[in-house]
């Protein structure tokens, strides 16, 4: 038996973020994966002499004195990873059909862009600004200060879609066509947008990259290392290949099983993988029934298919923003089957291997996906799901590619090999359930039902996470902020990260 301060189930970013954290305050932290690379999302993996990000394609905020840029100082990332600004005219650029809108960096880069392309718009445009900044500002954590009242909840309690749709929602571009609502929220991937979105998570998320958006050089492998280097450094432990199987409350201890066998024992325990998962490890009297009961009750945000490409050499731009493309202005849609007009909606996106890159080495293209066309394969694993599901594969690649090609026709004659992810390999590889993109999804119509708080009613069992906050680099760092102020105090914690 192995015992420490601290042991931490998973290793993606908040599970590396906390073990930073606690192992720099001098605990001794044991980080646990179960895959054989730290770093979750962050991870990237090799096909063919290519690398490819899992999960992060590009990340906002990191400017001097800007949020995260702020909270990756304190954790010693901030400096240590190459990073390249994303274009400031358009860092991503919204089609629908061939309608093209850049939305920019920094408001008045942002409003000077749109506004020609959408008569009388100029208003609407800085009260949308003016919006993202008051939201902001009523959410103390963006700016790395202490939570003293419950302002921001406010707008924790309002849609992000009819928000949208009220600002912009009678403001057409020159042709008539596009309303500037779908627009705004024509990258609605960042933050799994539904009719179910509260208006705090696309505010938060979207100022977070007008601020300033950035890929990062190599791939957000980089990101792991950095933090796994530093864990070890400190004294803690980071190990992989080690399947957590159960977890048992051994006299206010608590006792950690893997998969073969190996025992942990600490004083505290907090767990960075989705919480339905974290609930199967635990006994049946060990967590209230009411509890374990609305946990399996929620709801995931979309799943997704995903295309990862390997570029033939000097066959395709790269492309140094990313591409959203609809097929109808009503961007809030659910994906629909498989069977019928799927896929509606898609995101390119090209890494950047090194500065000055002039062509792709390869790109990501990626569409919602509906789980329940994958439940035949429910209960198969990796490598052994058959003939039809293969099939299956192959042909949504054909429809999206042929989605994707409308727009860019040269892609497809540039491909060398392709990789297909559909949400069962997203579930396998993640841990999260339905091979959710963000895991549970926040309702602003059921705000305590869907939002999961860092301290538990076990004492020193905590949780961390996109499902603790908002997902994404950003959320998934506050998060783990919030999870470590619960054990250090959070006021200290906030004066030591602001300190850098």
């Amino acid at each position: 038996m192995k015992k420490f301060d601290v042991t931490i189930i998973g290793s993606g970013l908040s599970g590396l973020v906390c073990g930073n954290i606690l192992s720099k305050e001098g605990f001794n932290v044991c980080v646990i994966e179960k895959h054989h690379t730290p770093g979750g999302n962050l991870q990237s993996f090799i096909r063919h002499g290519h690398s490819f990000d899992t999960g992060v394609h590009y990340i906002g905020s990191m400017g001097e004195g800007q949020t995260l840029n702020r909270y990756w100082k304190y954790l010693g990332i901030t400096g240590n990873l190459s990073l390249q600004p994303l274009d400031a005219d358009g860092f991503d650029h919204i089609r629908f059909g061939d309608d093209e809108f850049p939305i920019a960096q920094h408001p008045y880069g942002f409003i000077d862009r749109l506004s020609p392309l959408f008569p009388g718009s100029r208003s609407v445009l800085e009260a949308y600004i003016k919006d993202l900044q008051i939201i902001t500002e009523a959410s103390p954590l963006y700016h790395l200060q202490v939570p003293e009242d419950n302002h921001e909840q406010r707008y924790r309690t309002a849609g992000a879609m009819d928000w949208y749709r009220t600002l912009g929602g009678n403001v057409f571009s020159r042709n008539g066509r596009i309303p500037l609502s779908a627009v705004l929220a024509g990258n609605n991937y960042l933050y799994a947008g539904s009719e179910a979105t509260p208006q705090h998570t696309a505010a938060i998320i979207n100022h977070s990259f007008l601020s300033g958006a950035y890929r990062i050089v190599g791939g957000s492998s980089g990101i792991a290392q950095l933090l796994t280097n530093n864990i070890r450094t400190s004294g803690g432990m980071v190990l992989t290949h080690k399947e957590i199987v159960s977890i048992r409350d051994m006299n206010q201890k608590f006792l950690v099983e893997s998969h073969d066998g190996e025992l942990f024992l600490s004083n505290l325990l907090i767990s960075s993988i989705h919480p339905q998962k974290t609930l199967q490890m635990m006994p049946e009297n060990m967590v209230r029934s009411s509890f374990r009961k609305r946990i399996n009750s929620l709801v995931n945000t979309s799943a997704s298919f995903i295309l990862h490409l390997g570029l033939k050499p000097e066959k395709f731009p790269y492309l140094n923003r990313n591409y959203y493309m609809h097929n109808s202005t009503d961007v809030w849609r659910n994906p629909p089957a498989r069977d019928t007009d799927w896929p509606e909606m898609a995101l390119l996106s090209t890494p950047c291997q090194r500065a000055g890159q002039i062509f792709a080495e390869t790109a990501t293209v990626l569409t919602y996906s509906n789980y329940n066309d994958y439940l035949p394969w429910e209960r198969t694993s990796v490598g052994k799901r058959g003939g039809e599901y293969l099939e299956m594969k192959q042909s949504g690649a054909g429809k999206l590619l042929a989605f994707v090609a409308r727009y860019f026709p040269d892609l497809p004659g540039a491909i060398s090999h392709m990789e297909i992810s559909t949400p069962l390999t997203y579930r396998d590889y993640t841990g999260i359930p339905e091979g959710s993109l963000y895991g549970i999804r926040k309702d602003y119509r059921d705000p305590l039902m869907t939002t999961l708080l860092p301290k538990t009613k076990i004492p020193n069992f905590y949780f961390t996470g996109q499902n603790t906050n908002i997902h994404g680099v950003l959320g998934v760092t506050i998060a783990a902020v919030m999870t470590c102020g619960e054990i250090l105090g959070i006021e200290s914690l906030l004066k030591k990260i602001r300190n850098g």
